[in-house]
């Protein structure tokens, strides 16, 4: 169970370093290379966590790795990275990952009937891929239309996307960034109820059994 706790907890800061590197750093292939690189490592390192043995998550934890590959190869002989790479590694993170991640954790509350620091470090996980998940669907808004993804910009970046994700998920609501089209204010609507109704209930739940099983 430690080895299990350790494992999340390595997907966790994988999650947070990933995140932490889209919103810190200007575009650059550089950048662009190590995200994708921190991104493979969080699918592979979520896919080992969650034991999950269903084979296309596997084959999505190889694809990815498939990518890092590519892009280096790409970036030696063209000399820059294009941006196929990192979305394919991103989509494949985002969609197979909770998922692994989710079934794991069920899987394990089934067997131990107790939840755990995995289980928390897990559901966390689950969280910021959310707010990640979603980041993902507003660059493919602006990729497909600029000026229906927000009012205030025409160009978004990564680095909007990710901050207006995050600050939608945990329904901060600075206002420096709004919604411009339909879908764009569904997404976020359905971004911000989801965002509430995980931590109210699964996360409060998953901490709060967490200190009763300390106290007895």
């Amino acid at each position: 169970m430690r080895a299990k706790a350790q494992a999340y907890g390595v997907v966790l800061l994988l999650v947070i370093a990933s995140i932490a590197w889209q919103m810190s750093l200007p575009p650059s292939d550089g950048s662009r290379f190590a995200t994708i690189v921190l991104q493979a490592a969080t699918l592979v390192a979520a896919v080992r966590a969650s034991s999950v043995h269903r084979r296309g998550t596997r084959i999505a934890a190889l694809l990815a790795v498939l990518a890092v590959l590519s892009s280096l190869i790409t970036w030696v002989i063209r000399g820059d990275i294009p941006a196929a790479p990192a979305a394919i590694v991103n989509g494949l993170l985002v969609a197979f990952a909770p998922l692994a991640i989710a079934r794991s954790l069920l899987h394990d509350l089934r067997e131990e009937h107790q939840v755990t620091v995995a289980t928390l470090a897990g559901v966390l996980s689950i969280y910021l891929l959310a707010g990640m998940f979603f980041s993902f669907i507003y660059g493919v808004i602006g990729a497909v239309d600029p000026d229906a993804l927000f009012a205030q910009l025409h160009d978004s970046n990564r680095e909007d996307q990710l901050y207006f994700s995050f600050v939608t998920l945990t329904t901060v609501g600075y206002g420096d960034l709004t919604p411009a089209g339909g879908i764009a204010r569904a997404f976020a609507v359905s971004e911000m109820l989801i965002g509430q109704i995980y931590l109210v209930t699964i996360v409060s739940l998953i901490v709060s059994n967490l200190g009763a099983a300390r106290r007895r």
